[in-house]
């Protein structure tokens, strides 16, 4: 059994000093700790945010001993998008990358996931365990089938990535009915080794963790990675059927996958 820490709390975003906590962390992981950029991202105050944002549900780990005030209470964070969001946003944020017409072809109620990242002082421990509990709790109140959203590698160059990309392809392809593709002038392909060189032993050492966690509970790979200069990564596109869950799978999903 894992255990519980008491000052630990899972919840939605609910009021502007959580959701720019939640963007502070954000900050902090994807802009100083991995060098990415974007267009919104406000240096002075040190917060990573986009168009999107206002859109998104943001589920939030929160440290009940760090300051709120200073924006410090957050610790983890996925923010989330629904069909009704992303028709108010004008489209999903994967969309500038993907090809998305496979899912909203499909009738079935989706939930977009991004941005997710734990603060350096609470990886490893319970953190993602909360956070995928209180996402399990999320997909089941709204009665979500599919997730999907972009996760990445660090770095811009595909083919020193080579190894874990062409395992992804070869392995953890999505079935035609949910198989996203990157769009058009932007595609690189995953598939960049034979099948017979892109061993799982070697390629889940280089696979991230989040990717590795979706793998364990039946998730696929879109079609074809995404270069993203502003973030300095590659990017996949994660689906996640829960329709084609085993129960075991199910398990490891509602307990937290572990990372």
């Amino acid at each position: 059994m894992i255990a519980h820490n008491p000052n630990l709390k899972i919840r939605l975003a609910r009021d502007e000093q959580d959701f720019k906590a939640a963007q502070r962390l954000r900050y902090q992981v994807f802009i100083e700790e991995l060098g990415g950029n974007g267009d919104l991202v406000d240096h002075d105050l040190q917060l990573e945010k986009d168009r999107f944002d206002p859109y998104f549900n943001h589920l939030i780990l929160i440290d009940k001993r760090r300051d709120a005030k200073a924006l410090d209470h957050v610790v983890g964070v996925y923010r989330m998008l629904d069909r009704a969001g992303a028709k108010r946003a004008g489209q999903f944020y994967s969309e500038t990358e993907y090809d998305l017409s496979p899912l909203k072809n499909s009738g079935r109620n989706l939930l977009e996931l991004g941005r997710s990242c734990v603060h350096p002082d609470y990886r490893g421990g319970l953190a993602v365990h909360y956070l995928w509990n209180g996402l399990a709790e999320y997909v089941a109140k709204n009665e979500i089938e599919v997730l999907f959203g972009v996760a990445s590698f660090h770095g811009v160059d595909p083919k020193a990535l080579a190894l874990p990309l062409s395992y992804l392809h070869n392995n953890h392809l999505a079935p035609e009915d949910l198989r996203v593709k990157v769009r058009d002038g932007h595609f690189q392909s995953m598939n960049l080794l034979g099948p017979d060189q892109s061993t799982r032993a070697s390629a889940m050492r280089e696979i991230p963790s989040l990717i590795k966690a979706y793998l364990r509970i039946g998730g696929f790979v879109g079609d074809g990675a995404f270069i993203d200069h502003s973030f300095n990564t590659v990017d996949v596109c994660l689906l996640l059927d829960t329709a084609r869950m085993s129960p075991r799978q199910h398990r490891l999903y509602g307990g937290g996958a572990r990372t």
